[in-house]
């Protein structure tokens, strides 16, 4: 991803040091504080080498949703990695601070009907749906001495859990250390209007409506990302272009979604 950014968005890379105080991509396994700014960077620099299309729809999962925005026109370019950089940060040291006390972690259940099966799971073991990625991947979060007994509750019923080797509980009231930073920052960034392109959140699978209030809904909130995929093609999106790193959102997209082309940038 690095090497992609730095090749054809130098500035922005340059712009990414400068916030984060270190090359994000030179410490990118390290934790979510770093990740966020790359994957960030390496989706807008793919957007670039697109030619910065206007597309219909945008939608972008969990820190994706700020480069959907930025695509869209809607949050300045440095304003979201700024906003990014932020975010990863404050992530990573809520999840540092919950796992110094009751510990944070997610677990991943795979496997025909999964998202069908896990909230009731969750509820049962008292944990959040983090991530309702698709209908056979969907990803639970919250203390992390109750992921063994959902896994167990998981395969018992025919589905595939792995514990994530995370340190946070990410998409979790266990995150709300992070809500009043990250709203502050919100406020001083200029939203704009909403232009020829709609970006649909993943917290509402729906239009965006109080930007900055689905945004800071995100950081403990569900992603959505299966229903809003459902949701693109229900107003009639026939092609998904998907820009960010690797080919994961893709392959979401075609366990969700029928008789819809998928390209990855």
């Amino acid at each position: 991803m690095g090497e992609f950014v730095a090749r054809v968005r130098p500035d922005l890379l340059s712009l990414a040091v400068e916030v984060v105080g270190v090359d994000p991509f030179a410490k990118v396994d390290d934790g979510t504080a770093w990740a966020q700014p790359a994957i960030f960077c390496a989706s807008i620099t793919g957007w670039t080498e697109l030619g910065k299309p206007t597309p219909e729809y945008a939608a972008g999962h969990s820190l994706g949703e700020l480069g959907a925005l930025v695509a869209a026109g809607r949050i300045g370019e440095s304003d979201g990695l700024r906003l990014v950089a932020l975010r990863g940060r404050l992530m990573q040291e809520s999840g540092e601070r919950v796992s110094a006390g009751v510990g944070g972690g997610m677990v991943a259940l795979l496997g025909r009907d999964a998202s069908e099966r896990a909230y009731e799971i969750a509820a049962e073991h008292e944990l959040s749906v983090a991530n309702d990625n698709s209908p056979q991947q969907v990803v639970l979060s919250g203390a992390r001495d109750r992921l063994e007994g959902a896994a167990a509750s998981a395969e018992a019923l025919g589905l595939r859990a792995m514990i994530l080797p995370v340190t946070g509980a990410f998409h979790s009231p266990l995150m709300a250390d992070a809500v009043e930073p990250f709203t502050a920052a919100l406020a001083e960034v200029e939203i704009g209007p909403e232009g020829p392109t709609t970006v649909i959140s993943a917290v509402t699978a729906e239009p965006f409506d109080d930007v900055r209030e689905r945004l800071v809904e995100a950081l403990t909130g569900p992603v959505r990302w299966r229903e809003t995929l459902l949701a693109l093609q229900a107003r009639g999106v026939s092609k998904i272009i998907d820009v960010g790193p690797g080919k994961i959102l893709t392959g979401l997209a075609k366990r969700t979604l029928s008789d819809m082309e998928l390209v990855n940038a």
